[in-house]
């Protein structure tokens, strides 16, 4: 008579910080304690993932800890072997090196093999540099998209904006995108040049950090004064829904 297979251990999500800061501030106490007892991880970056788990102050000594990599250079059949401790029954810590993991990060493709192998998946509360820079843009909330990364050059970069500034206008929807920060420069040189001076833009830099700024206003009052946004992560959120569209969307959201 065979033994009875051990039931899959928990996928647990955790979020790491998005700036320099106090943990405390951004991690709950809940959330820390529960990710103090793994002694599995997954993460982009070793060095930093130690780092930011020393931090949390583990109830294991870092040396003892087992963490393997997944980022962007992870081939889908490496995917399999990662989940691997996941169904032999142990808990695993998917960490991101900054944020939530599985948004606009490699880890999306480690959480849909979990739940095609039945293995629970638990997300974990923290930082979101998305949610929280929709939070403070006061653009819409209701309806909104997130496009990752626009293309690298400028002519596939700027004919992307003005076909999202025409999605924004269309269904009422603010529209959310990222850049490397080193070539933040060139992606707020394309939003200004290419929408209209009325189209709202909100920039989120540095969120939870120091020097945390955040600032929405018309492109055209943009356009007088450039921000300082040099190699600073950011959020970039536009909208440039119609007022007839606008005043639609009030009244169904009042009725």
């Amino acid at each position: 008579m065979g033994m009875t297979p051990s039931p899959p251990g928990t996928l647990y999500l955790i979020p790491s910080n998005l700036a320099e800061g106090d943990v405390a501030w951004t991690v709950p106490p809940g959330v820390r304690q529960r990710i103090a007892s793994l002694t599995r991880f997954i993460v982009e970056d070793a060095k930093s993932a130690r780092r930011y788990l020393k931090r949390l102050a583990t109830d294991v000594p870092l040396q003892s800890l087992s963490l393997a990599t997944l980022n962007e250079h992870t081939r889908p059949e490496e995917i399999p072997r990662l989940a691997e401790p996941l169904l032999a029954g142990n808990d695993v810590g998917l960490l991101s090196e900054a944020g939530c993991p599985a948004v606009a990060d490699p880890g999306a493709r480690l959480v849909r093999h979990a739940h095609a192998s039945g293995v629970k998946v638990v997300p974990l509360v923290g930082p979101s540099a998305l949610l929280l820079a929709l939070m403070a843009s006061g653009l819409n909330g209701q309806r909104f998209a997130f496009h990752g990364y626009l293309p690298p050059e400028t002519a596939g970069r700027e004919h992307k904006l003005k076909e999202l500034e025409t999605q924004s206008r269309l269904h009422d929807q603010t529209q959310m995108v990222i850049e490397t920060p080193y070539r933040n420069r060139a992606l707020f040189e394309s939003l200004v040049r290419v929408l209209r001076p009325d189209t709202l833009l909100c920039i989120a830099a540095d969120l939870t950090g120091a020097a945390e700024t955040i600032r929405t206003q018309p492109i055209a009052a943009w356009a007088r004064k450039r921000p300082d946004i040099e190699r600073r992560p950011a959020v970039f959120l536009f909208y440039a829904a119609d007022s007839q569209t606008s005043q639609r969307s009030s009244r169904t959201r009042s009725t």
